[in-house]
């Protein structure tokens, strides 16, 4: 398995009487359970629930389909009415903060009903699926045994559906297959948004910032820019973009290349830089998260600051960003336009378009207010 963590970190247990242990892996960096219980299909739910909330993980030596529903038991009590807060938030800010930390200890919760995996991805369960496929999708080839939670591995054999099956993406008329651990591109109004914004002229280079699956790059390229760098410092994402670059059979036009934002000198200065940071300033509690939420807006902050030192005096600069922190008190307009001045930009034109995923319908989301008021822009930016 291909991280440091999965080989340092060691779960222990008492089984017939007899001391065990194995590697602890968790994609979410969740600690390992301290306490350790045998659980199979005659535990109850409520003193499951107990002991999970106490912090004792449950071992599951049952039925695997059994597990699952299990778990959707566990979900249900943790969502009872009564476990919501009875005084309501006094801003959005705040109903963000709780929704956060309501979020975290349900994951953690559900982190606590867990399942051996043997080498080879085996699990030895009754009606256990075939998950090898999708483990090494996700982790690699398998070197070991390890204990993981039965929450994680649904998620990366959910991930890997979405890998095989691919992402519709209109504005090239194909498809994007994004890989675990890396944001897939379902909203397509960002996406739309780089499609239809007047391309600077002249645009024979251009920059992709933190690539991902390499959607923006690609767009790019089948708008006819013909040399297109997109960087990632995720291993992830760069093998993700290079395999979605490959399939669109867009190699001699876009290069993917390892580099923390902007790529060095050698690829000189671009026509066009295009980032589509994390929209939230919040920081992430795993490498997971670290797509959504942009710590102290690191990311957006050094794509603003170091953008002119990359563009050609006549480039442009596309930042696509959501303005939901605002709506959520997490950023101002004022703080983003003043770090635009700042780093000697000009806003030539905002592009606009309203946020069309389905959260903005769902009444009972603690931020429906925020998401229905979202909108998604394409901010041109040049030097001035």
């Amino acid at each position: 398995m291909n991280t440091e963590q999965t080989i340092t970190q060691t779960i222990s247990w008492t089984e017939a009487n007899k001391e065990k242990s194995s590697v602890w892996h968790s994609e979410n960096n969740a600690p390992v359970p301290k306490r350790v219980q045998i659980a199979d299909d005659t535990i109850k739910a409520d003193a499951a629930y107990k002991l999970c909330c106490e912090g004792t993980a449950l071992l599951w030596r049952g039925d695997f389909q059994n597990a699952k529903l299990f778990m959707q038991a566990l979900s249900r009590r943790i969502d009872r009415p009564h476990k919501r807060p009875k005084k309501a938030p006094a801003n959005m800010t705040e109903a963000f903060h709780l929704h956060r930390q309501a979020q975290s200890q349900k994951a953690r919760i559900l982190g606590m009903l867990v399942i051996e995996v043997g080498v080879g991805y085996n699990i030895n369960l009754r009606r256990a699926p075939d998950v090898k496929a999708a483990c090494e999708h996700a982790y690699g080839k398998s070197t070991h045994s390890f204990v993981v939670s039965l929450r994680e591995i649904l998620g990366l054999v959910g991930a890997y559906e979405w890998s095989k099956n691919g992402v519709d993406i209109s504005v090239i008329n194909n498809k994007i297959f994004p890989s675990y651990g890396v944001f897939s591109p379902i909203r397509g109004e960002y996406l739309d948004l780089v499609d239809v914004a007047p391309l600077p002229k002249p645009c024979n280079l251009a920059f992709d910032i933190g690539t991902g699956t390499g959607v923006l790059a690609a767009i790019l390229a089948n708008r006819g820019v013909t040399n297109v760098i997109a960087t990632d410092n995720s291993h992830r994402a760069l093998d993700c973009a290079l395999k979605n670059i490959t399939k669109l059979d867009m190699k001699n036009a876009v290069k993917i290349v390892e580099a923390d934002l902007f790529p060095n000198s050698e690829y000189g200065k671009a026509d066009l830089i295009v980032c589509n940071p994390p929209w939230l300033p919040a920081h992430p509690s795993s490498a997971l998260e670290s797509a959504v939420y942009d710590d102290k807006s690191k990311m957006l902050k050094g794509f603003i600051h170091g953008l002119a030192a990359h563009l050609n005096n006549d480039g442009e600069g596309w930042l696509v960003l959501s303005d939901f922190a605002e709506h959520l008190g997490l950023r101002t307009r004022e703080e983003l336009l003043g770090w635009i001045t700042a780093s000697g930009l000009n806003v030539i034109e905002r592009l606009d378009t309203k946020a069309k995923h389905s959260k903005t319908l769902d009444v009972s989301d603690p931020l429906h207010t925020a998401r229905k008021a979202e909108v998604t822009s394409l901010w041109r930016l040049s030097k001035q």
